[in-house]
């Protein structure tokens, strides 16, 4: 796919294009096509300079707590888990260049393939534009992972299966408008029930509007988590 798409759902242009197609290169494509470099170098890199943006943002924000909190704080937010959500939130696994067979058993969408893609280009940006560069785009993603007690819940889905309740009722998501530049675009969505709005939801990317939206939602039904 072409990869200025993907600049766009960064927020960041490459100088050097070359290392944002290094960091979507997987192991099993290099392989299969004779390449001498994969990604795996740069997940290495990435999974560092993670590691410290997202220490430095724990350290400014949780002031009182100690190493120990900020410790598992940071594990939570930068998990394989998470990683992997922030990766399909830009759509990563569409970019992603895998082998043959991995592409068949549905690498594109596997959590550790998907969280080491994050991390290379996290190593991308920051080998491009220099830790500032990489700074904006982890913060992006950094404030709203899940860095305290409870997980994240998938409210889009809890109000999927509020509705089908109810074959008759179906539910759709509309981008309702966009602003900002393209490395802090803010998104928002409307959810409609049928022809009726029921909520509206704000993000930094869309999928994150829309569980705005169905959180919103849920909450109008009277429905708590």
């Amino acid at each position: 796919m072409e990869l200025r798409e993907l600049e766009k759902q960064i927020g960041y242009q490459f100088q050097d294009r070359s290392l944002l197609e290094l960091a979507l290169t997987h192991s099993s494509f290099a392989n299969e096509h004779g390449y001498r470099r994969d990604n795996e170098r740069l997940e290495f890199l990435g999974d560092s300079v993670l590691g410290f943006l997202t220490a430095e943002y724990l350290f400014r924000k949780f002031e009182t707590q100690p190493e120990g909190e900020l410790t598992r704080r940071r594990a939570n937010a930068v998990c394989e888990k998470t990683l992997a959500g922030f990766a399909r939130e830009l759509n990563l696994g569409d970019y992603i260049r895998l082998g043959k067979g991995e592409k068949l058993s549905g690498g594109a969408n596997r959590p550790s393939i998907l969280s080491d893609a994050f991390e290379s280009v996290i190593a991308a940006v920051y080998l491009d534009g220099g830790v500032q560069a990489a700074k904006d785009f982890v913060l992006r993603f950094i404030p709203e992972a899940d860095t305290g007690d409870k997980p994240m819940v998938d409210y889009k889905t809890v109000l999927q299966e509020v509705v089908q309740k109810n074959p008759d009722e179906q539910l759709h998501y509309v981008l309702a408008a966009e602003a900002g530049p393209d490395h802090d675009k803010t998104f928002t969505v409307e959810v409609y029930l049928n022809s009726n709005r029921i909520g509206t939801g704000v993000g930094h990317s869309k999928k994150k509007a829309e569980q705005a939206a169905a959180a919103e939602a849920l909450k109008l039904m009277g429905i708590r988590i």
